[in-house]
């Protein structure tokens, strides 16, 4: 039953084991690196109530929660946030549909409410409806209970570990004012960030500046203890028991541990020690999945067109990985594995088609009401910024002349013209394709593997 502690699990060995006393002795052998006493519990918190932080906390509240004396989490979202009523009355469509969390809405006597909401006679509240396990960015999946805190001081100021649940836009505000509470702190907590985009700043030179780094700035938390969690998932689907992988990038400290402690039998984590540049590869999918939505909507789903277009956009994210990272082939099945599930039933793609069919439009803003925070929006700034920079000038394969990065790729060019400068419609990407200036993606990755491109300067290393 879903929203409910599994008593039982699959071992690797085929063998079935009550999950329970081995739970235990995880959650005991992390508390005891932490230097946690016996009567002092491992207390978590995720920042952010979007789809993946609040799935993030129910997957812990459901592993660990069962051990209230050594484990409490609780979650953070702001106060005020109104469900709109057709929102209300699909919510009240699922509870129906769902006998399990009907009697559990009964037996917490919060059944009422959402008659009223459905009704019309009340208005319901995202941080009260999230109390009960629904998440308004996924109401189609009820998570378990959880325990709500609006008040940031309330939620932070004793954690020891604080889960990034936010859009990167908001990320470095909401820890500038977390750390106000940290003042008196005597030991710094572990913080994993969920977060996938970037920002970009041109001084002293061009560098993207990550969730992490925003977070180390704004808290002086030291970077070591600062990691980053993401995968090539869908968040309905980690909770729902799909099988899923993710992977815990930061110092050996904690990682490790970590992706022990976070690991299931249905969501495997590994850890990496590469924190940056998965961070950015997270970001950077997201620009080019909602160029994969608009390009879907236009041509109806043409398989022909969304593989033209795919060539293309990964043929760019290749010679982007190449200026970024000095391994970049290392990268290569993660970031094509995260790509893949974004176009699949990401957001981002969501929103290119939504754009692309005329259903919202760019002065709804990026966040969007059933969906969050579209961050590829964002993140299409923050590349075209970064890329634009002529210190960064490559040699043109054919000009012969030194240009900027981002002349190498039209793609990203197009997204900025559509989505930030708003200077040209959707229909702007299917001309992008059919262009015939354009040179065979091959070649953009041949010019990539051909030059000394790593630029450690861009992720502020040196």
């Amino acid at each position: 039953m879903v929203g409910s502690i599994e008593a039982k699990s699959l071992q690797s060995n085929g063998s079935v084991q009550h999950n329970g006393l081995n739970l235990e002795e995880k959650l005991d052998e992390f508390r005891r690196l932490l230097g946690k006493s016996d009567k002092d519990p491992l207390r978590i918190v995720s920042v952010g109530a979007g789809a993946w932080g609040s799935v993030f906390a129910a997957l812990l509240q459901e592993s660990y929660g069962g051990f209230r004396d050594k484990f409490q989490i609780r979650i953070w979202r702001r106060p005020g946030r109104a469900v709109d009523r057709e929102t209300a009355e699909h919510l009240f469509e699922v509870i129906n549909s769902r006998e399990d969390i009907l009697r559990r809405l009964i037996r917490r006597c919060a059944y009422l409410k959402y008659v009223e909401a459905r009704l019309g006679d009340r208005t319901l509240y995202a941080d009260e409806i999230l109390k009960d396990g629904f998440c308004l960015n996924m109401v189609d999946t009820p998570l378990c209970p959880l325990k709500v805190v609006t008040n940031l001081q309330e939620a932070v100021w004793d954690a020891d570990i604080v889960v990034n649940g936010l859009p990167s836009t908001e990320t470095r505000e909401v820890f500038e004012e977390i750390s106000k509470y940290w003042k008196e702190r005597i030991t710094d907590p572990i913080i994993i960030s969920l977060s996938k985009g970037i920002e970009t700043a041109l001084e002293p030179v061009p560098h993207i500046i990550t969730p992490t780094k925003m977070i180390h700035q704004a808290t002086g938390v030291p970077i070591e203890n600062v990691l980053y969690l993401g995968g090539p998932n869908i968040a309905a689907e980690i909770y729902n028991k799909e099988y899923a992988n993710a992977r815990i990038c930061g110092a050996e400290k904690w990682r490790k541990p970590l992706a022990k402690f976070l690991r299931q039998p249905h969501f495997i984590v590994w850890d990496n020690s590469d924190l940056v540049t998965h961070e950015v590869m997270g970001g950077l999918k997201n620009v080019y999945a909602i160029g994969a939505g608009m390009v879907a909507a236009l041509t109806n789903e043409s398989a022909t067109s969304k593989s033209v277009y795919f060539a293309h956009c990964t043929s760019e994210m290749i010679f982007i990985t190449h200026l970024l990272a000095e391994e970049p082939e290392k990268l290569a099945g993660p970031l094509l594995a995260d790509t893949y599930v974004t176009l699949l039933k990401g957001r981002n793609a969501w929103y290119g088609q939504m754009l692309a069919k005329g259903e919202i439009n760019r002065d709804m803003g990026d966040s969007i009401s059933g969906k969050g925070m579209i961050q590829g929006v964002s993140a299409v700034g923050a590349f075209y910024q970064l890329l634009s920079q002529s210190s960064l000038s490559i040699l043109h394969s054919e000009e012969k002349k030194p240009v900027a990065p981002v002349e190498s790729c039209p793609i990203l060019k197009t997204l900025y013209k559509i989505l930030i400068t708003r200077e040209q419609s959707t229909q702007a990407i299917l001309q992008a394709l059919r262009d015939e200036t354009l040179n065979d993606p091959r070649d953009r990755i041949e010019i990539a593997q051909s030059h000394a491109f790593y630029r450690p300067s861009l992720l502020d290393q040196p």
